[in-house]
């Protein structure tokens, strides 16, 4: 069976540490054909069936190097829930995105991150401003946007954010005492 996904590269491939370049616009053909392949893969790897089916690994998020495209592209998949408790996935596709602004209190995962392109356990706290303005064009939406996040989808913005600029989210832990306390911070289960 051929499968239609992008590959994952891990974080011993040397294009996960390169710092990566903005993206002309109107995007090109091969710039949107990455940008697709980074949104089916994350989609389609949060539906159990698929997932199982082509051995994809369940993401919120993915950026360009870690497919070994080094430009800013990222994309973010979120489950939303209304008032009613009905829950729709929201896909967030950023070119050029940048932090413009953040927050000095933290945040971080009680359970710590994890990344596709990581195969080993780096366990340990890593801290992340619990709040950031995002600018970008939105490949979705067609224009410029600017986006406010707070909690987990600040958390998954930054990771993401990072892999343009070669970081991976153990560089954040404390080496010395990975669960070392962070003052004042959120943390999210």
């Amino acid at each position: 069976m051929e499968n239609k996904y992008v590959t994952i590269l891990p974080d011993t491939d040397k294009h996960l540490r390169e710092k990566c370049v903005d993206v002309r616009l109107p995007l090109s053909k091969k710039d949107k054909e990455v940008m697709e392949g980074l949104i089916q893969y994350v989609v389609d790897s949060r539906d159990k069936d698929l997932a199982e089916q082509y051995g994809l690994q369940a993401a919120s998020g993915l950026a360009a190097p870690q497919i070994g495209v080094n430009r800013n592209m990222i994309v973010v998949v979120m489950d939303e829930e209304d008032e009613e408790g009905n829950v729709e996935q929201v896909v967030t596709a950023l070119v050029n995105p940048k932090i413009v602004s953040y927050s000095e209190q933290y945040s971080y995962l009680s359970s710590g991150e994890g990344c596709l392109s990581v195969p080993e356990t780096h366990e340990g706290y890593v801290p992340r401003h619990a709040r950031i303005t995002v600018e970008a064009y939105d490949y979705l939406a067609k224009k410029k946007v600017k986006i406010r996040a707070k909690g987990y989808y600040a958390i998954v913005l930054q990771h993401e954010i990072d892999h343009l600029s070669g970081i991976l989210y153990y560089d954040h832990i404390n080496k010395n005492n990975p669960y070392a306390e962070i003052s004042g911070a959120i943390v999210i289960d």
